[in-house]
């Protein structure tokens, strides 16, 4: 697996916080941490978004979600997607308020019937 690294030069058009996220991935704390992440199926991802109308990389708002649906991302209101929580699986999280908090989620198809003909919730990603 090849793995991609900037250098500093290269993070320029960076948001300043964008920029210590891809600084900080070679600490040794860092790497520390996410040796230890690995232990759970778990990884470290930058939480961005893109500017609609230049595609330039911009910091995830603390109030937007990061929605994968039929394979496509959007951002939506967080406020949207936590009255929604039985339509979304968070895939990303991060330190907020005190608490882990979604930043990333895939919508569900989150029903199917079952051979009895009852509906039940099944984790499906919707496409």
């Amino acid at each position: 697996m090849i793995v991609a690294t900037v250098s500093k030069g290269s993070t320029s058009g960076l948001p300043e916080s964008l920029k210590t996220a891809q600084a900080a991935i070679h600490l040794p704390e860092v790497q520390q941490m996410l040796r230890q992440l690995s232990r759970h199926q778990l990884g470290i991802f930058m939480p961005h978004m893109h500017g609609q109308q230049t595609g330039e990389f911009e910091s995830l708002p603390d109030n937007v979600v990061q929605v994968e649906s039929g394979l496509e991302v959007s951002f939506r209101s967080a406020e949207e997607i936590a009255n929604q929580t039985y339509h979304f699986l968070p895939v990303g999280w991060c330190w907020r308020e005190g608490a882990a908090t979604p930043v990333a989620v895939c919508e569900m198809d989150d029903e199917e019937e079952d051979e009895q003909g009852d509906t039940k919730r099944v984790i499906k990603h919707k496409m």
